[in-house]
């Protein structure tokens, strides 16, 4: 009877806008959820039987067909947490662990990230984040696997050159005594320090004197304190570099020599340690990019060295390919890791497992993970969190929609009830 069949109708109406508000709801407690990706209800009328020769359709209401997943952008909220990541464009973070009983590789577009006691990164719920890992010197490369940043130290570098510019006073009086090791102040017309390391990273203060010997010629001496040198005493100074320097009328160096002899106590030994004061002319420099020598003051104005001690980690900062770069202590900066990013062809029907996690299905296409910002996957944006795309004002509009809908499904059945009621009478 086609009065049963509206009933049935209604009922189908009913289901249906109580389905649309169960994901009206959803969306609406998730709002503030970091990463969130807000669906809708989807449905499909259902035809129950043709009539009249199949010129006339009966139709039995709705069915839900699909809840659709709506995987447009969310606006970003800067956090300042350096960790804290949000991807600007298409993909998902990877993410691998255990969730509900099931092991392996989930997705998300939380990026609500830190690092664990054992300097892995991890989400909040401690899944390690999938990532390429550095070497020593900062080469990313290989597969993707569990992305650890913390624990990260930076070796030392043994100095190998020294490099000095300045000048050395054309009219410096000629010192009459010899040079003194053990009173090189007074041996000596200038003088400058500058601290070297060994292969394990032990700073040596050395101090380079220069001593004018007349018609342009200057000899100088590099000392440091023996307590650091094979052989040596402390509070004895040793000499572990010497050499000469040789001008032109116009204060441009024309020649110089040196020799080393730098043995650090239980590192590389000897440890080569060359000085650099400019190019000469005699092998065709311009005797003007370092040490000179002109009426001015003597003194330096450029003094450094190519070595550094060990560090340790100081704190981290991600550029939008992900790649991890690692501040350390000693003044040294390098990559230490870079986090993947996966894309999908239908990330929409990826399988929504809880806990801000998606899992891929036969519908969603395999992951093609690499690096974020190259081949369709988004770029990421460090210090921010991608908010919710659920957009209220919207919801609240469906949600209305439904609330009408439900009590119009609700009207019909009353009607067909109410219409039965009077069929019944005619017996009576």
């Amino acid at each position: 009877m086609s009065l049963i069949t509206s009933m049935y109708a209604g009922v189908s109406g009913l289901e249906s806008n109580s389905n649309e508000l169960s994901v009206i709801g959803d969306n609406i407690a998730n709002a503030n959820t970091v990463g969130f990706k807000s669906s809708r209800a989807a449905f499909q009328d259902a035809l129950a039987q043709s009539l009249m020769g199949g010129s006339a359709q009966l139709g039995l209401g709705t069915s839900l067909q699909a809840i659709q997943r709506l995987v447009t952008q969310g606006s970003l909220a800067n956090t300042g947490q350096a960790t804290d990541l949000a991807l600007q464009g298409p993909g998902f973070f990877v993410v691998k662990g255990s969730y509900n009983g099931t092991n392996g590789n989930f997705y998300t577009r939380a990026g609500q990230f830190t690092v664990d006691d054992s300097g892995f990164m991890v989400n909040l719920s401690g899944m390690r984040v999938q990532g390429y890992s550095a070497d020593a010197t900062g080469k990313i490369s290989g597969a993707p696997g569990d992305l650890k940043v913390g624990a990260t130290s930076s070796p030392p570098n043994p100095s190998s050159m020294v490099t000095v510019k300045g000048n050395l006073k054309a009219s410096a009086p000629v010192l009459t005594a010899p040079w003194d090791i053990t009173t090189p102040s007074t041996t000596s017309n200038f003088s400058t320090s500058t601290t070297v390391y060994d292969s394990l990273g032990a700073a040596h203060q050395v101090d380079t004197y220069f001593r004018n010997n007349g018609a342009g010629a200057w000899e100088w001496h590099a000392i440091t304190d023996g307590a650091g040198v094979t052989g040596g005493t402390a509070g004895t100074a040793v000499e572990v570099a010497t050499g000469t320097l040789t001008y032109d009328t116009q204060g441009k160096l024309t020649a110089s020599t040196q020799t080393s002899s730098f043995s650090p106590i239980g590192s590389v030994n000897p440890q080569p340690l060359a000085f650099n004061f400019g190019s000469d002319t005699a092998s065709g420099g311009s005797g003007l990019d370092g040490m000179t020598q002109f009426a001015s003051a003597s003194s330096v104005t450029f003094l450094n060295q190519d070595g550094y001690s060990a560090g340790d980690l100081a704190r981290i900062s991600i550029d939008g390919t992900g790649t991890i770069m690692g501040a350390f202590t000693n003044g040294q900066s390098r990559a230490i890791g870079q986090v993947a990013v996966a894309g999908f062809q239908a990330a929409d029907r990826l399988s929504r497992q809880g806990g801000n996690l998606y899992s891929e299905t036969t519908d969603s296409g395999q992951p093609t993970v690499g690096v974020g910002g190259e081949g369709g996957r988004g770029s990421i944006v460090a210090g921010a969190l991608e908010q919710s795309n659920v957009d209220l004002g919207t919801e609240f509009v469906r949600m209305i929609a439904a609330q009408r809908g439900y009590e119009a499904n609700s009207k019909t059945i009353t009607t067909a009830d109410q219409l039965l009621g009077e069929l019944i009478q005619l017996k009576r």
